[in-house]
């Protein structure tokens, strides 16, 4: 009985401490320049606390990295036939072409990485604000589906659509700052803007629950297009279910790290969103295990060998500046009123 009392009375005691010395050092961040620019005491905040939110939202916004290079690379870049030994492997597996796709994904990680850390930067240091910028989801995947298509069987080549979007961003760049945006966005009904909203949460969703880029509950299906999957075998060619629905250890493993994070949300306990995260992350680190994320295959090992850099950069080669401007000339002999 002593015992647990005094064990009490150290953790108590160590609290105190911890409490104070958080509570000094942010009261010296906050009187030193970095909190005067930033505003610390304006807004009635601390370090501590903006470095807390600033963790849980690169945690949960660093999917985007593989998920955008993962989806955009399904158009298949800047590869073409050419780097085949097949005429028909832009729909059959070639091993030439898979090469030049994981080394154009590998540029898209590093392309998106690094305009999430330009555009989340200039955020913080030019407008003040507490946000992150990363490429969005919604015109990823309707560069890649609609405009480029399936390995480039769409209507553009890679590097005209790619154009395309240039123009798009340098269009809403310049509404933004001539203060158009506010005007044109009321101009949209509320609850289209809510439905927008919505939609985009959702598509994120599903892209989340999807075998090839989230945690597999959902999968193709004959009948209904996509169904409850969870699967331990899926056929890697068509990505159905063969056996074990809903037993496959990776959904399980983000399940439990769902439920973590829902606990401490739930409990208001700081920091929760990170929790779920970095469990997660850390278990299916381990290799030789049915969750781990660098499983005993081709993939698996350059991915490892790619983890054990620590840190590393790897060079754009084949995506940098390959817009394409095509300019359509009309005859007006040609057309008939």
């Amino acid at each position: 009985m002593g015992r647990d009392l005094c064990a009490s009375g150290k953790m108590e005691g160590l609290r105190s401490s911890w409490s104070q010395m958080e509570k000094a050092f942010n009261e010296a961040v906050s009187k030193s320049f970095v909190g005067r620019y930033f505003k610390l005491e304006a807004r009635k905040s601390c370090f501590t606390r903006e470095l807390r939110a600033a963790t849980a939202t690169f945690l949960t916004m660093a999917y985007i990295i593989t998920v955008n290079a993962t989806i955009i690379g399904v158009s298949g870049g800047t590869c073409t036939t050419k780097d085949c030994s097949s005429m028909d492997c832009k729909v059959k597996s070639d091993i030439e072409y898979q090469s030049c796709l994981a080394k154009t994904k590998n540029d898209l990680v590093v392309a998106t990485a690094v305009s999430g850390l330009v555009g989340s930067v200039a955020m913080g240091l030019f407008a003040n604000l507490p946000l992150g910028l990363a490429p969005g989801m919604g015109p990823n995947a309707y560069f890649a589906f609609n405009l480029v298509g399936f390995h480039g069987t769409g209507p553009l080549s890679y590097q005209t659509a790619l154009a395309v979007i240039c123009v798009e961003g340098i269009v809403f760049l310049l509404v933004s700052a001539l203060g158009l945006r506010g005007k044109l966005a009321k101009l949209i009904p509320h609850s289209v803007r809510l439905g927008c909203a919505a939609g985009i949460g959702l598509f994120i969703a599903f892209t989340g629950l999807q075998a090839g880029l989230g945690v597999g509950l959902i999968g193709p299906d004959a009948a209904n297009l996509v169904t409850i999957t969870a699967c331990k075998v899926v056929d890697p060619e068509t990505g159905a279910c063969v056996g074990g629905k809903l037993q496959s250890p990776k959904f399980w493993l983000g399940l439990v790290g769902f439920i973590i994070t829902s606990y401490g949300l739930m409990k208001n306990v700081k920091g929760s969103m990170i929790y779920g995260i970095l469990f997660v992350t850390l278990v299916s680190w381990f290799r030789h295990t049915e969750v781990t994320y660098f499983p005993n295959t081709p993939l698996g090992d350059a991915n490892y060998n790619y983890f054990k850099q620590v840190i590393g950069f790897h060079n754009i080669e084949s995506t940098a500046g390959v817009l394409r401007y095509v300019i359509i000339s009309v005859h007006l002999d040609s057309l008939s009123f």
